[in-house]
């Protein structure tokens, strides 16, 4: 961004007087799911989860072309038929078990991201939670009430005024 850009931006945001404050979990806010920016419910979450666990198990369990057939070595039977044919000085032997070893890889990236995924959602769904705890602890007034969503866009104002 050219400093020119950034002073217009700048220039923009004083001359627009009106500040607007929107909380996800305001008792009483009449915020519809359209008006806001980023908004992920537990039960989102919930279900992306449910899905990727699901996928990792189907495809750990049916797409495990090195091991189908596996022999008292572990050797899957595309593998025996890469060595036999290896053996016999075949070169589709050499590719065959290029193609196992490449798809093995690709099935195991695979399976890593949904991992991730599930690890990644599991994680945010706790620090988000703790977030939302601390947040609601900390915007209290001295006697114990919420801050009205009012106040909090004066204090908003404020701080956009003196950044300005």
């Amino acid at each position: 961004m050219a400093w020119n850009e950034w002073e217009q931006l700048k220039r923009r945001a004083a001359d627009d007087k009106a500040t607007h404050l929107r909380l996800n979990q305001a008792a009483g806010s009449a915020a519809g799911a359209g008006d806001a920016g980023l908004v992920v419910h537990q039960d989102d979450l919930g279900a992306v989860g449910h899905e990727a666990f699901q996928l990792h198990g189907r495809l750990h369990n049916q797409v495990d072309v090195a091991g189908v057939g596996a022999d008292d070595h572990g050797a899957g039977t595309t593998v025996q038929t890469a060595a036999a044919l290896k053996s016999h000085h075949f070169a589709m032997g050499a590719g065959l078990e290029t193609t196992v070893s490449v798809r093995t890889a690709q099935v195991k990236a695979v399976l890593q991201a949904f991992a991730h995924i599930l690890n990644h959602l599991d994680y945010s769904k706790k620090l988000h939670t703790r977030d939302d705890e601390t947040i609601a602890v900390e915007i209290r007034s001295r006697n114990g009430a919420a801050v009205p969503v009012s106040v909090l866009n004066s204090y908003f104002e404020l701080a956009i005024n003196e950044w300005l």
